[in-house]
């Protein structure tokens, strides 16, 4: 394997997901095949076409926050910063100047919770009764502003808000920090929390949900021939990153590495894929030229297969177009955790970090059968398939026609 230039060590990782909520749970969580789809519970879904969703039921903000902090942050923040804390404690201490550590986090939706509560607060007792926190905790920098300001870091300091690429592209812009001097170390993630009454009506009259309210628990179906829609999903995502000569001078446990990175954009529809997936070809080929890989080096695409009609055979045909018949195993994370939208990215990089770790291909939760009209991609599923050491694509693409694709490589070897 020939890189281009010095891949970005990922030294901390964390994760809040509907799975599990630390990395041995979200593990387990994948390896079992199961997945978190379970009506929803925390409003009346009587009037709703769709009542399910892949929640987080145990999530304890108290582990990580006081009650008055709470108080005070909508639950994608909440989600967001406590990734980032056990990231952060996974990485040790970083020996930085905190001037030179950055925070990049991204999101799709931002604090749709606390606007809805606030905008139904407005019109039932008046303009006065507005929280006077409903804009930072609306904002969707705010995860980003507070992991900053509960650690002191006053290095770069930005939301990437890019649909249900934004995770993505935080960590490769995250990277590019890293890879410029820009930063000596940079926390980098997504987060999200979207499963509200409105959210839910929102992406159903899109017509981007599934429909299968009987059977909640096996409606995510990446790339299966029965797939109908995708299912919401909250979570978040963080990594720690860091140049890799600084990582290995101070000690610290590498768990793996961004060596490549892509985004564009395919400029063709605000939420339909490009034709024969075109952008997202040419996405995969930006993030490979940029690692100095070719195919063949690639031993797993972790897709983003939301289970959707459209996307999965769009980079169905993206995939088979960028590795013709060589095809790599492809996985989707969304099978188990439904679609965690601008954590989704962030998230699905942790998994592919883990299954370079573990040696083995987590399977699709859901999938049964493969869509013949989709070609010949290896959808991996039923039960974990052993994985060589080797380079993965993971791939993020999200409504507004954005692709991020990240190559990302495994730990050295012991």
């Amino acid at each position: 394997m020939t890189t281009s230039r010095a891949p970005v060590a990922i030294t901390g990782m964390g994760v809040k997901t509907p799975i599990g909520g630390d990395l041995d749970a979200f593990w387990s969580g994948l390896c079992s095949g199961r997945s978190a789809g379970a009506p929803i519970t925390h409003f009346d879904t009587s009037e709703h076409p769709v009542t399910f969703a892949c929640g987080i039921p145990d999530f304890d903000p108290d582990a990580y926050l006081s009650p008055k902090e709470a108080a005070h942050l909508d639950r994608v923040t909440m989600l967001g910063y406590a990734a980032a804390v056990d990231a952060l404690a996974q990485a040790g201490e970083l020996g930085a100047d905190p001037a030179r550590v950055a925070v990049v986090a991204g999101t799709g939706v931002g604090g749709l919770l606390t606007l809805e509560d606030q905008i139904t607060k407005y019109m039932e007792k008046g303009a006065m009764r507005v929280s006077p926190f409903l804009v930072p905790m609306m904002m969707s920098n705010a995860t980003a502003a507070f992991i900053a300001l509960q650690h002191g870091f006053t290095g770069p300091n930005f939301c990437v808000v890019t649909a249900c690429a934004a995770g993505a592209n935080a960590l490769g812009e995250a990277a590019r920090l890293v890879r410029d001097g820009d930063a000596d170390v940079v926390i980098a993630g997504g987060a999200e929390s979207s499963i509200t009454a409105v959210g839910l009506a929102a992406f159903n009259r899109m017509g981007a949900l599934s429909r299968r309210k009987d059977d909640p628990a096996h409606a995510s179906r990446p790339f299966d021939k029965d797939r109908d829609g995708f299912v919401m999903g909250e979570g978040a995502g963080f990594v720690v990153l860091e140049a890799w000569d600084r990582a290995v001078a101070r000690g610290a446990r590498i768990y793996g590495g961004i060596a490549g990175y892509g985004r564009n954009t395919d400029a063709f529809h605000i939420t339909a894929p490009a034709p024969g997936g075109e952008g997202a070809v040419r996405c995969m080929q930006l993030a490979l030229e940029d690692a100095g890989l070719t195919t063949a080096e690639i031993g797993h695409v972790n897709a983003h297969g939301t289970s959707t009609p459209l996307n999965d055979a769009a980079e169905a045909e993206a995939v088979a177009k960028v590795f013709g018949d060589s095809s790599p195993p492809v996985s989707s994370v969304k099978g188990a955790t439904g679609h965690l939208i601008g954590a989704a990215g962030a998230v699905e990089a942790i998994a592919s970090i883990l299954a370079m770790a573990n040696g083995a291909v987590f399977p699709t939760a859901n999938h049964d059968e493969t869509d013949p009209a989709l070609g010949g991609i290896d959808v991996v599923h039923g039960a974990p398939r052993p994985l060589a050491a080797a380079p993965a694509l993971s791939n993020s693409f999200g409504f507004g026609g954005h692709n991020a694709s990240l190559v990302l490589i495994p730990a050295p070897a012991a």
